[in-house]
């Protein structure tokens, strides 16, 4: 069953959620988090406190998935292509679980100058 969050990036928030997996369902119990971001390529990513392993690895995803990164603990946010992409599609530098989904278009997300973020159970 997904569970719905709300991530805040820059101030303005955008509507997620997170799948089945059980690194997803790790990642629901601690939120919230929050970090100062990165960027890599269309990729915004920061540092989580949770070290798994990969559950379902993939390389190549899907526009506006969001994955967790095993080496960097990275909660990463994926609009478009990264440095490694091979085609449109975003492409990580090595496997990660896909966790979720963000609603968000593509050029939001490009737009974005700050990259404080939180992550946090969407409250009703």
């Amino acid at each position: 069953m997904a569970k719905e969050i709300e991530i805040i990036i820059g101030g303005k928030k955008y509507g997620a959620e997170l799948n089945d997996t059980e690194i997803a369902g790790k990642i629901y119990n601690i939120l919230p988090v929050s970090g100062l971001g990165d960027r890599w390529g269309d990729e915004i990513y920061f540092s989580i406190p949770l070290d798994e392993e990969n559950e379902r690895p993939q390389e190549e995803v899907g526009i506006g998935d969001l994955v967790y990164w095993p080496p960097g603990k990275g909660f990463c946010i994926l609009f478009g292509r990264t440095p490694s992409s091979r085609g449109d599609k975003p492409r990580l530098a090595s496997p990660g679980t896909v966790i979720g989904k963000i609603y968000a278009e593509p050029k939001e997300l490009r737009g974005i100058k700050s990259l404080k973020i939180q992550v946090k159970k969407r409250e009703d």
